[in-house]
């Protein structure tokens, strides 16, 4: 069940929930909401990720990169899969609840987001960015979820989170071109070829940047945040050095390795910016 939610993959999008956490509350908020936050995050991931596999899993058999997933390959039964998503769910309203009004009041516009995203990939190249926004929110629900509003100064960690999200998933999307050709599925590889796609997603990062800065202006963050950003650009450069058109070798390194560093990473500076301001 782990595999098929790829619960490692929530250390990219609960370092920035966490930031805008303690950004809201200038500090730490309290074992309650700080507890139910992370339920929230969890479970709403991983009824996304639970529905994707759901819906891909013919698309998936198919596909050499993938047929070995929980579900094609057999591991986890369809019954088990759309059980364990109904419960997902149902936690995640449940934690929204149990934080505020306005936090329930929206759970269920990020579920359409997040659920919603495992369809575009059928009629949109532009899939990468409701993917990121589906990561992106995450910041600002936990600024809901500690002031019971929401303020246009964590709008810019929100779309740093969706640049950075959509600019390395249209890297990882680099080796499927061909497979989403021949099979019908969007893509920006597949619409605009390896070369193209690649100066979006250079783009993007770069806009990711510029808008972590922003925000943590927006913010009232320090210098040691500002710090933490540029070791994010650094990162992001090297992460898009390790891909080429012609080259895809170390795909995985720039999707997983790079990007799990990057989000804990500037954690870690928000952190002590916090603590020494």
């Amino acid at each position: 069940m782990l595999e098929m939610v790829k619960f490692e993959h929530s250390v990219f999008a609960l370092p920035f929930a966490m930031i805008g956490m303690m950004w809201a509350a200038n500090g730490w908020p309290g074992w309650w909401t700080f507890s139910w936050i992370v339920v929230a995050m969890v479970s709403c991931r991983s009824a996304s990720m639970s529905f994707n596999r759901i819906l891909d899993r013919d698309v998936d058999a198919l596909n050499e990169r993938t047929k070995n997933r929980a579900l094609p390959a057999g591991i986890v039964k369809l019954y088990t899969a759309k059980l364990f998503f109904t419960l997902c769910c149902i936690l995640f309203i449940v934690a929204a609840a149990l934080l505020n009004p306005l936090a329930l009041g929206l759970a269920p516009v990020a579920l359409f987001v997040t659920l919603g995203y495992s369809t575009t990939k059928r009629f949109t190249p532009l899939c990468h960015f409701v993917l990121g926004l589906s990561l992106g929110i995450a910041p600002a629900a936990a600024w809901i979820a500690v002031t019971g509003r929401l303020d246009w100064a964590i709008g810019w960690l929100t779309a740093a989170v969706t640049f950075w999200t959509a600019g390395f998933d249209i890297i990882y999307a680099l080796p499927d071109e061909q497979f989403d050709r021949e099979h019908g599925l969007r893509s920006l590889p597949q619409t605009f070829g390896p070369s193209r796609a690649l100066s979006v997603s250079r783009l993007c990062h770069a806009a990711a940047v510029l808008c972590l800065a922003m925000g943590g202006r927006a913010a009232g963050a320090g210098s040691v945040y500002l710090a933490g950003v540029g070791c994010a650009a650094c990162l992001l450069a090297y992460e898009q050095s390790l891909v080429r058109a012609n080259d895809l070798r170390n795909v995985g390194v720039a999707f997983f390795n790079v990007n799990g560093y990057l989000s804990v990473g500037l954690f870690a500076f928000a952190l002590v910016d916090l603590a020494v301001r």
